[in-house]
């Protein structure tokens, strides 16, 4: 009798296998060719003013305004409590940074700058003036100060500047 329960037990469990294993290959297919559509329709309505944006808790700088700046929207809460600004040097110069809170004013800072070499600097204030001598992608962290009281959440805009030398 013991046997025979556990035969039966075996099989019960097989056939519930094998039946999930069928059904999850036919919607991970689904789901790839899906999110494969919306990428490419994306690409299609990408514009200038979406390049710029955040994604998570990265804002990835790869298009610059008529003026010659990186400009971008940000936003600092619990969740993401510093955003990481990223974007490629091509010229050598210094690197002009300002943070605008939407509120005015708030404990926001560029807390840190790093180099393509992994070296870093900060901190800095709301305002950012600092020679790049190196090509390639740096990395900058903007967040509250932990020095200071009332961390800073909500919105603001980060504007960057390379001054060629």
């Amino acid at each position: 009798m013991k046997n025979l329960l556990m035969l039966l037990l075996s099989i019960f469990f097989f056939s519930c296998q094998s039946k999930e294993n069928k059904n999850t290959s036919v919607s991970d297919s689904d789901s790839i060719a899906t999110n494969k559509d919306t990428l490419t329709t994306k690409m299609v309505t990408n514009t200038k003013e979406e390049i710029n944006k955040q994604v998570g808790d990265t804002i990835f700088m790869d298009s610059k305004n008529e003026q010659g700046l990186f400009i971008a929207d940000g936003l600092l809460d619990s969740i993401h409590p510093k955003v990481y600004v990223k974007f490629k040097n091509e010229d050598l110069g210094e690197l002009n940074g300002n943070i605008i809170p939407a509120a005015g004013k708030g404990n926001i800072r560029f807390n840190q700058i790093i180099f393509p070499n992994k070296n870093s600097d900060g901190p800095f204030g709301m305002d950012l003036k600092i020679p790049l001598t190196q090509k390639g992608n740096h990395i900058i962290v903007i967040g509250h100060s932990q020095m200071a009281d009332n961390p800073y959440w909500g919105k603001f805009k980060v504007q960057l500047e390379n001054k060629k030398k």
